[in-house]
């Protein structure tokens, strides 16, 4: 069956059971027999990676138990087993939570988000207080909030209409995106990944599944990307950029999620002290709204 055909746009949710299925054999495919210190029999093995005989054993499963929950069965499993399959397929701790959240749905049932996400005053507060890049993210990788240093560096959010600040449109519909990130795939890599975490969390999410129904339908890449089944959390790293006005920017970022149950995350960027790219963000500070301003024209 096709891997997008229950996700398109009017579908609702997402397959909770298809999506059990489809995670635990993409996870089984990637991992060789070498990688566990299974023997490989080369021409002999008509699948890629492990067979599900293997894999139960490795996890201390039968093989019939394991069948139904690859098969998208997850009913009365044990964290205790999730975390023995979890092992076998070494699963990173993003993987294990998203393996978790769709074989236990009772356990993590969560109402979907009201439509429009609202934003803290004090946040708000926060971000106009920082000198360094920093916006909120919501539910579906939405941005919420931002400031005038994001603005800069990103582009000016306020010119969009509520329902395009959302990374993942912005990433895979809209070309200067696709300047901005370097490499813009790793971008794209990444935004698919959250997504499909979000999604472990909210399948029943109408706003998610329409999200996912119309980047499907628009993009080839994602439609690929998404088929991956890869799941990542948002947290740190670095972000190599190619601004319009000032070149590169190599920036660290951090993510930081906010404890008053909205799923909320603020997004800090970074330069280190005394580089190049610090240099660079002084200099779209000092050009306050005209940077902003320039880089859309810029960008346009």
């Amino acid at each position: 069956m096709d891997d997008m055909a229950e996700e398109l746009p009017g579908s609702g949710s997402l397959d909770r059971r298809a999506e059990l299925s489809e995670f635990l054999r993409t996870r089984r495919a990637r991992l060789k027999p070498e990688d566990v210190g299974l023997p490989d029999f080369g021409r002999h093995r008509r699948v890629p990676g492990l067979r599900r005989e293997e894999l139960a054993q490795l996890a201390g499963v039968s093989v019939a138990y394991y069948t139904r929950l690859e098969q998208g069965n997850g009913r009365n499993v044990s964290a205790e087993v999730l975390g023995s399959i979890a092992r076998a397929l070494r699963l990173t701790d993003a993987e294990h939570a998203h393996l978790t959240h769709l074989a236990k749905p009772k356990q993590h049932k969560k109402k979907p988000a009201a439509r429009s996400e609202q934003v803290r005053g004090s946040i708000r507060q926060l971000l106009d207080s920082v000198d360094v890049p920093a916006y909120v993210s919501g539910r579906r990788s939405d941005i919420l909030a931002w400031n005038r240093m994001a603005a800069a560096v990103f582009g000016d959010w306020s010119e969009l209409p509520a329902r395009e600040r959302n990374w993942a449109r912005l990433v895979f519909l809209r070309p200067e995106y696709r300047e901005l990130f370097v490499p813009w795939e790793q971008k794209a890599t990444d935004m698919v990944s959250y997504l499909r975490m979000d999604a472990g969390c909210h399948p029943d999410d109408p706003l998610l599944s329409a999200l996912v129904g119309e980047l499907s339908v628009k993009s080839e890449e994602f439609r690929r990307l998404w088929a991956t089944h890869d799941v990542k959390e948002k947290n740190y790293g670095v972000k190599q950029l190619r601004h319009p006005l000032v070149g590169e920017l190599t920036l660290n970022f951090e993510s930081f999620p906010l404890s008053d149950g909205t799923e909320q995350a603020l997004i800090t960027y970074h330069a280190e002290p005394g580089s190049p790219s610090a240099d660079a963000l002084r200099l779209l500070a000092s050009w306050g709204a005209d940077a902003t301003r320039a880089g859309e024209s810029a960008r346009s």
